[in-house]
């Protein structure tokens, strides 16, 4: 899975970006630093999984991990050709999820098309968005005026729904929040993506806990069902350069609890509705990443299409369990580990043992 850092030029996307994955992208303070995507994997912090590494002790361990991809910045009239234009928004088509970087701090060396504004720079955004997404619409409705006209009642219906979503987005809000959005799937459309932001705050001001700009963003976040992250984009990249020992002093000194970026990984799996489970050996700890609500079959999936096609049980043990049970070979021997069948729908950090047919 995917996740696009969207935001307008010297947002803090790119710094971000060599944060969440120790990449060295380029940064600068000018427009278009960031051409083509950055891709990089982070790994997704997980207590759970580590415990299991803990009681386990397997020769390897596979954590999950999400891609991310450091998106050029967007200027206002992208969607009509400005700036990177078509090549931005056809970068953002093929991530499953959007994180806006807003810039929450004063920067005097800044271009000046970056506004101190987060919540104007949000809109700028989701405006060049849903613009790019009423012209998709627009094609779209124009082969359903043809096959209504012929009599197609379904045509007719779809037609319908989507002059709604048409004003809908000319009126400001998501196709995402669209009663109907599941009749269109298949348009891909941007602002049908899940999105999160990420507030980005100055050194100063995320040392001092003044959070007042990033408040506004929180606000809007709560207000459009999103999750919001506050980050020092130069601290966690400071952070991300330092060995273990001297990120934990430097924590220290700052009071930091956890990683701001731990915190945006996470934030960033919430928003995908994923949640991961465990296969466990001697051999190898690993964690699969699924869709909340995933039945076992569909885990079994994630390893090989052969355990799905040939499923026949998954042994399920809960960590805590298995924690109190010491070993896996205890617990089986009390009974702990239970049979499922594949419609069990799984839960998160369960450990999972399939049974297939070859």
């Amino acid at each position: 899975m995917e996740i696009g850092l969207v935001g307008l030029p010297n947002a803090g996307k790119s710094t971000i970006f060599n944060a969440l994955t120790s990449a060295k992208a380029v940064t600068a303070n000018y427009p278009f630093t960031t051409i083509d995507p950055n891709i990089g994997v982070a790994e997704v912090p997980d207590d759970d999984f580590e415990s299991l590494v803990e009681l386990m002790k397997p020769k390897k361990r596979v954590p999950t991990a999400l891609r991310v991809v450091d998106i050029a910045g967007l200027v206002e009239g992208a969607s009509k050709g400005e700036g990177l234009g078509n090549q931005f928004l056809g970068h953002i088509r093929e991530v499953d999820a959007i994180a806006q970087v807003v810039k929450c701090f004063t920067d005097t060396s800044a271009d000046s098309t970056s506004k101190r504004d987060p919540i104007s720079d949000i809109e700028t955004i989701n405006t060049e968005l849903a613009l790019a997404d009423i012209s998709t619409c627009e094609k779209r409705v124009l082969k359903l005026t043809k096959e209504a006209r012929s009599g197609d009642k379904e045509a007719s219906r779809l037609l319908e729904n989507l002059n709604d979503l048409i004003d809908n987005l000319s009126n400001g809000s998501l196709a995402k929040n669209f009663q109907h959005i599941d009749d269109f799937k298949d348009l891909h459309l941007l602002t049908a993506k899940p999105m999160l932001f990420i507030a980005n705050v100055d050194e100063e001001a995320f040392k001092n806990k003044d959070f007042l700009m990033s408040e506004e963003v929180i606000a809007y976040g709560n207000d459009h069902n999103s999750d919001t992250v506050i980050v020092s984009a130069r601290i966690e990249e400071e952070l991300a350069e330092l060995d273990d020992e001297e990120a934990d002093i430097f924590r220290s000194e700052l009071a930091i609890d956890i990683s701001a970026v731990d915190g945006l990984i996470r934030a960033a799996y919430h928003t995908l509705g994923l949640m991961s489970f465990f296969t466990a050996s001697s051999e190898e700890c690993r964690a699969w990443t699924i869709k909340q609500g995933s039945t076992a079959v569909e885990a079994a999936g994630t390893i090989h299409t052969d355990f799905a096609k040939g499923f026949i049980k998954a042994e399920v043990i809960g960590l805590d369990i298995l924690i109190s049970d010491s070993s896996y070979p205890k617990a089986r021997e009390l009974g702990h580990v239970r049979l499922e069948g594949k419609d069990y729908i799984v839960k998160n950090g369960d450990i999972i043992h399939f049974k297939f047919a070859v």
